[in-house]
């Protein structure tokens, strides 16, 4: 004859298996549902950072190119280079201030344009141009009027 204890231990073992079976079955559907619902979020997330980085690439070149309305009211384009804006500062001999009093902006500003920081807008490329066609006895001249 069976040892009772043996087989009600068996049959606890089965029922036990059986519930932990099924709450295990729960989990993991969950556990799938949630990591497609991760794996979504993540692609999501990518789209939106790329979306994000050629909007900001799109911002910046704008921002850095004269507006139409500036370009047909000067009747020509005008380019900038922060090199050449350096050379011929040094050409001159002039400090960035006093190069900047010729322009209409501070030194500061002239430093930032020359390190490429920043970039002068269309009325300041149009007095950059002006500055530009003066030979070194106008420019003196000019500094010491003001």
């Amino acid at each position: 004859m069976p040892n009772i204890a043996s087989i009600l231990k068996v049959e606890i073992s089965r029922v036990a298996r059986k519930e932990v079976r099924a709450e295990i079955e729960t989990l993991k559907k969950a556990s799938v549902v949630h990591r497609a619902a991760i794996a979504e979020l993540r692609r999501q997330v990518n789209a939106l950072e790329k979306e994000l980085r050629r909007v900001a690439k799109g911002a910046i070149r704008p921002a850095t190119a004269p507006d139409a309305d500036d370009e047909a009211a000067a009747g020509t384009k005008r380019r900038f280079s922060p090199t050449r804006l350096a050379a011929h500062r040094e050409k001159l001999g002039l400090s960035a201030a006093s190069y900047g009093q010729l322009v209409g902006v501070s030194g500061q500003t002239i430093y930032h344009w020359e390190q490429g920081k920043a970039r002068p807008r269309a009325a300041q490329l149009e007095s950059l141009a002006v500055v530009r066609d003066l030979g070194a006895r106008q420019v003196v001249e000019r500094l010491a009027e003001r």
